[in-house]
């Protein structure tokens, strides 16, 4: 079974297959992109020494045969064979980048990743989106390293230029195209009508085109898969218009009125900037509305003998009612408003694991169970505070949660991870791993804090206390521990603690004293409430 690498995950090669002669597989893509994916084979100080070591479309394969670009196969955007016991000893690192040729950036990039392949078989896969990117223009992918055995590690880093500054950065020179000799001009043809159009006759005894050479099967290379059709994307520009009834123009504002007069007020009832009828007439009906029936008259529609101005009880009952309608999207989670959120069990086919007694109502046939921790869990839940009190939902219905009037968030996560505060975790997809997370720190209570770590493929559902803010992570990003609500679990996380003698000794200190600092590349981020636990 295939481990599913995070970014910044490690592992030694050893520990993921017995095998030195791998398949490495790299999925990108993107609407209107186009991609060059490279591999660098780096030297001690990470620098390419060797020009015959950068494998890409001009050079598919290293002098020995050591790391060979096999090209578009088994539903991988581009691959490559790589046999680690033949590369030689001055290569100590080998990095798998992607870059832009042409327009774009990264950011545009759907659902990708890079893998492992040994004995046809994937054993390690590290997934990305496009999310986690902005501006740049390259992404340094994975690692093959040497440090006393070879190792993989999931990088995931991007890079602000194209692959000339990726070569450059890695000490590499970049050819100067010669410019291509001037045609002599042609002398202007003479008029002639053009010739009769047939197709050319084929050549007696002409060889084959030949094929691309096929990878040995002892290789291990994966089953070739029929590729996922890619979704079209809406590219259309959106069109903001005023607003104007049909047959219309709106009606001119009302001109102002005279320096320190009040200006003049729309009668009740009158629509603002709409001009009163004349004397006697009566006034036109606001756009979208009926006009009034004349003084002793009933309006059309309104059976005789009933007082006029009585709402229909029907009509009116349903109009007030019709903005708290179900939402029904056809997701398997979707929020009916920001504090009840639905989940509809007959998708998806896994169960849910939410908060006990957060069901407010359900549809259908649905099995309510206790999910106990186990003995070991609730020693770990007492000890660190992360204890979750949850019940699992199944069968084929609709069950709507809520709890407290919380703001609900619904997080989908594919393949990457979150941390989030058990206390501010309703529900989750029970396909979701999750554990808890210890952060190091000196200067407070027990000398860390912990928080729960969830990973994998589906939805979590975070509640706040009111509207949250999302930061990008950067050196510079600071949080107080009672307020922040989840991070990117590829965020560094570091205590930074204002504990002073002097500011605890005088009631005129700060109070700020633990704060959270946050680093990490490009795509990470926080989650902030306007609320202290």
């Amino acid at each position: 079974m295939a481990r599913e690498f995070q970014r910044g995950h490690k592992a030694k090669i050893s520990d993921l297959t017995p095998g030195t002669d791998l398949y490495v597989g790299v999925q990108i893509a993107g609407p209107g992109l186009t991609f060059d994916i490279s591999c660098f084979g780096l030297d001690a100080n990470e620098q390419l020494s060797d020009d015959r070591y950068f494998i890409f479309f001009n050079q598919p394969k290293s002098p020995e045969e050591s790391i060979q670009l096999l090209g578009a196969q088994a539903g991988d955007t581009e691959s490559f064979r790589v046999t680690l016991d033949r590369i030689p000893a001055n290569i100590h690192k080998l990095s798998f980048t992607a870059t832009l040729d042409g327009a774009g950036q990264m950011s545009q990039v759907g659902p990708g990743y890079i893998r492992i392949v040994a004995g046809g078989e994937e054993v390690v896969r590290y997934a990305f989106t496009g999310s986690e990117f902005t501006t740049e223009r390259a992404v340094m992918l994975g690692d093959f390293y040497l440090k006393d055995v070879w190792r993989f590690a999931a990088v995931g880093q991007g890079f602000d230029g194209g692959l000339d500054a990726l070569l450059k950065n890695f000490g590499g020179e970049v050819a100067e195209e010669a410019p291509a000799p001037a045609q002599p001009q042609a002398a202007a043809p003479s008029f002639a009508p053009p010739a009769q159009a047939s197709a050319p006759a084929p050549s007696f005894g002409a060889p084959a085109a030949p094929q691309a050479p096929q990878p040995a099967p002892s290789f291990g290379a994966p089953a070739a898969q029929a590729p996922a059709p890619q979704q079209q994307m809406h590219a259309a520009p959106t069109i903001a218009a005023p607003l104007a009834p049909q047959g219309g123009s709106m009606p001119p504002p009302p001109p102002p009125a005279p320096y320190g007069q009040p200006g003049q007020q729309p009668q009740f009832g009158q629509v603002p900037a709409q001009a009163p009828g004349a004397f006697g007439q009566p006034a036109p009906a606001p756009f979208g509305q009926p006009a009034p029936a004349p003084y002793g008259q009933q309006p059309p529609g309104v059976p005789q003998g009933m007082p006029q101005g009585v709402p229909q009880a029907g009509a009116g009952l349903l109009a007030a009612l019709q903005p708290y309608k179900e939402t029904a999207t056809g997701q398997r989670w979707t929020p009916q408003n920001q504090q009840l959120m639905r989940v509809d069990l007959t998708m998806g086919g896994a169960g849910v694991l939410a908060r006990q007694g957060s069901m407010v109502m359900y549809q259908g046939k649905v099995d309510f169970s206790y999910k106990g921790a186990g003995f070991a869990g609730r020693m770990v839940g007492n000890a660190t505070g992360q204890e979750m009190q949850l019940m699992r939902c199944t069968g084929r219905g609709q069950v709507f949660l809520a709890e407290d009037g919380s703001h609900l968030h619904a997080i989908e996560l594919q393949g990457d991870g979150i941390c989030v505060s058990a206390e501010s975790v309703l529900a989750f997809d029970e396909s979701l791993q999750y554990e808890v997370r210890r952060i190091e720190g000196h200067g407070i209570p027990g000398g860390a804090l912990f928080t729960m770590q969830f990973q994998g493929t589906g939805t979590i559902v975070v509640k706040t206390h009111g509207v949250p803010v999302v930061l990008p992570v950067t050196p510079t990003t600071f949080a107080d521990c009672n307020a922040v609500v989840a991070w990117s679990s590829a965020s560094q996380v570091i205590i930074s603690s204002q504990v002073r003698l002097r500011r605890n000794a005088y009631p005129g200190h700060s109070g700020e004293t633990v704060n959270l600092q946050f680093r990490g590349a490009p795509g990470n981020f926080i989650v902030v409430q306007p609320y202290e636990v």
